[in-house]
């Protein structure tokens, strides 16, 4: 009975494991195979937290096609394609619970090098220093502090309020709705979307 139940345990973990190892291009972990048949090899990048960032990567330079992203919220993910190529990855950050990114099917209607938000930020004294981290400017500001718009660098407006851009990424879901991405990734999505860039957001 022993010798039994013990070649079931085996047999259900084969299979579980068997299912786990489904091949998903999307989310390889070390290569990303094209359609073309070229392979790229991911290398760690610099991360906007520090130290390296082991899934970002970029290899559309010498890529052509319309440009077109894919966000994954489930996974926290971005996916730049040209025409039917994978050409790039980001890690991201959305947001988090009660200020939820909008799923839909949406288009880049601005690009902003240097933005700055005008409804998140700090409250700062006069010389600058921080006197209430990661306020609203409709929270009751501190006497003697005054308002100042969170930076948002490489900003590419999707809908409303909400867009991609260079932040601070903790691993999860922490924005007020935006998309933030490591400096280097949204600096390079920035550079290679126009308006009217396709942008699928997905749960």
């Amino acid at each position: 009975m022993r010798n039994l139940s013990l070649s079931i345990l085996l047999s259900c973990a084969a299979f579980y494991l068997a299912g786990c190892q489904s091949y998903d291009p999307r989310l390889a972990s070390r290569e990303t195979e094209y359609l073309n048949g070229t392979v790229s090899v991911q290398r760690p990048t610099p991360s906007t937290t520090g130290g390296y960032d082991p899934v970002s990567y970029w290899d559309g330079d010498n890529v052509d096609g319309p440009p077109s992203i894919k966000i994954y919220l489930g996974e926290q993910r971005a996916y730049f394609y040209k025409g039917d190529q994978l050409v790039g990855l980001s890690q991201i950050s959305s947001g988090r619970e009660g200020y939820d990114t909008p799923s839909g099917r949406y288009k880049i209607t601005q690009k902003s090098p240097d933005h700055v938000s005008n409804l998140y930020g700090d409250f700062v004294d006069d010389a600058g220093n921080v006197v209430q981290a990661n306020v609203s400017v409709k929270d009751k500001r501190p006497p003697g502090s005054k308002f100042k718009g969170a930076s948002m660098p490489h900003f590419m407006r999707i809908v409303g309020g909400v867009g991609m851009h260079a932040g601070y990424l903790p691993g999860y879901a922490a924005s007020h709705g935006c998309i933030r991405m490591p400096a280097f990734m949204a600096q390079t999505f920035f550079s290679n979307v126009s308006l009217g860039t396709p942008v699928e957001l997905h749960q």
